[in-house]
């Protein structure tokens, strides 16, 4: 309970949270700066990686499976791996951005992602691939919680959607390379020996080359006034993303607040205790937005990884007689035509029309899309009608939850376990795809792509109703109006024990 005899430290722990507002304020106001594009750019580079490696190992399967003689299991452990990993991955840097800072582990992630693709691609035997692909899965995951959270902490409010959807977006680089590199070295006519160790190795060159520009990265504001108390570093990279350097009065108004602040108990500084947070995420309601995005997340990965590491064998099953070069070039046009255009029209309406509205549409065109594939078996058997249906499947998972599922947990939680939740949003999303990428060779063997398509029309359906039970609409407000943080803030420096003994009082943000 507060103590009512204490009015000034009520007013001082007001003073506080309005010291922070006030900051913040101009972050959220700001206009699109060079800082936002640079940072969007670093941000998207483990992802470009992502997707590449997505795709390629499809590739290489084709190449591996006669040269070394792969099993069934055996190529599901390859292809589902690093998705293990990079659940595992997304939970231990995920806590670890949150206790440490953001900026701390920001490059080490990338280290990681390299090694394991130069690794990958020496490897002597399967069992060293499958080694070496967990380490890369490591850096992947690692590289979710991170980049979303970085880049959302340091958008401007009315962009905020699109900036970390173009983060998430360099995936569609990452796939559209992914096929033009395959293709250009299976036209060399190189040793499959050298292509496909070629295919793993360039995975790294993304990652390595953009190692230098994320340590030239602040911490971000929020976390350096919310979580450190540090309001001079807070200014300061504001002013160096806003484009401001103190001479219109911006930053020695903040100066001046943290004067004023010297005389405040140490206890109500503008400095969030990093203990106790934990806990938050199984309160309301925070624990139902984690299961709406978590578990989102799950069933989108189990149908978009199943489908798109098994696209070699979805293909070959549309025409046995094709050859994996003409695969190739199929998948290239899906892409292309398709999943790309739907990254860049997400990025582009996000904003305007909403998180929950595009993930909704989404979910409900991938089931019809893959419904239409299973109740019309024949479309399975022409090769035209086929990937333009496959195409709008792919189209409305990119402008849907495959952006939406990315940016919904770099929102609505608050500073203290923003990246925490993250991870564990998209650890359970590596699981979902760990999950397709090791069934999906089964149920085409067993009951071929009518079957398959069946099944992910049905998680489609279940990512729907889930979205729409669980989870709000966060665009247009500041990520702490998003997430009740002020509230938490004033609730943890004048009753600590209130956060593990009561509901925090934030539940009707859900119905916002």
């Amino acid at each position: 309970m507060l103590d009512g005899g204490e009015p000034s430290r009520i007013a001082a722990v007001d003073s506080a949270i309005e010291t922070r507002r006030s900051v913040l304020h101009a972050l959220d106001n700001s206009n699109l700066s060079g800082f936002h594009w640079k940072a969007m750019i670093t941000s998207g580079m483990g992802f470009f990686t992502d997707a590449y490696d997505l795709f390629i190992i499809g590739v290489v399967l084709a190449i591996l499976t006669p040269l070394w003689h792969l099993g069934n299991f055996e190529i599901s452990l390859v292809g589902s791996t690093s998705l293990i990993a990079a659940a595992l991955g997304s939970m231990i840097f995920g806590r670890l951005a949150d206790f440490v800072g953001r900026r701390s582990i920001y490059g080490f992630t990338l280290l990681v992602l390299a090694a394991g693709a130069l690794a990958s691609a020496l490897a002597p035997n399967v069992i060293w691939l499958i080694i070496f692909r967990f380490i890369l899965g490591l850096g992947i995951g690692g590289d979710y919680p991170l980049s979303a959270t970085l880049m959302s902490e340091y958008a401007n409010r009315r962009d905020r959607g699109k900036l970390v959807t173009m983060v998430f977006a360099m995936q569609g680089v990452g796939l559209i390379l992914g096929p033009l590199v395959a293709i250009a070295l299976l036209l060399a006519g190189l040793d499959h020996d050298l292509t496909w160790r070629i295919m793993l190795a360039l995975g790294a060159v993304p990652a390595l080359a953009t190692f230098y520009l994320r340590r030239q990265i602040a911490e971000t504001p929020r976390f350096a006034l919310m979580m450190q108390g540090d309001l001079e570093t807070a200014a300061a990279t504001i002013s160096q993303v806003t484009g401001q350097n103190g001479h219109n009065g911006t930053r020695p108004a903040m100066q001046s607040r943290a004067a004023s602040r010297s005389t405040q108990p140490e206890s109500v500084k503008a400095k969030t205790s990093k203990r106790s947070w934990l806990p938050l995420l199984w309160r309301p309601p925070y624990l139902l937005w984690l299961i709406g995005t978590a578990g989102a997340w799950f069933l989108l990965d189990i149908a978009y990884y199943g489908t798109t590491i098994s696209s070699p064998l979805v293909l070959k099953a549309l025409n046995a007689h094709s050859s994996l070069l003409l695969n190739m070039v199929y998948t290239l046009l899906i892409f292309l035509v398709a999943a790309f255009p739907g990254y860049i029209v997400a990025a582009l309406t996000i904003d305007r029309l909403g998180r929950r509205w595009i993930q909704c549409v989404g979910f409900a065109m991938m089931a019809l899309a893959y419904g239409l594939l299973a109740i019309f078996p024949s479309l399975t058997q022409l090769t035209g009608p086929f990937l333009l249906v496959y195409g709008v499947s792919y189209f409305f998972t990119e402008f849907g939850p495959n952006v939406t599922t990315f940016v919904y947990p770099a929102e609505i939680f608050p500073v203290m376990v923003r990246s925490t939740a993250h991870g564990i949003a998209a650890a359970l999303g590596k699981v979902g795809a760990f999950i397709g990428a090791l069934i999906f060779p089964f149920l085409l063997s067993s009951f071929h792509l009518p079957g398959v398509m069946t099944f992910t029309a049905m998680i489609s359906v279940a990512g729907l109703v889930l979205t729409l039970l669980t989870l709000p609409e966060p665009s247009g407000r500041s990520l702490e109006e998003i997430s009740g943080e002020y509230k938490l803030v004033e609730q943890e420096t004048l009753a600590p024990s209130s956060l593990l003994t009561e509901s925090v009082a934030v539940g009707e943000l859900v119905s916002r």
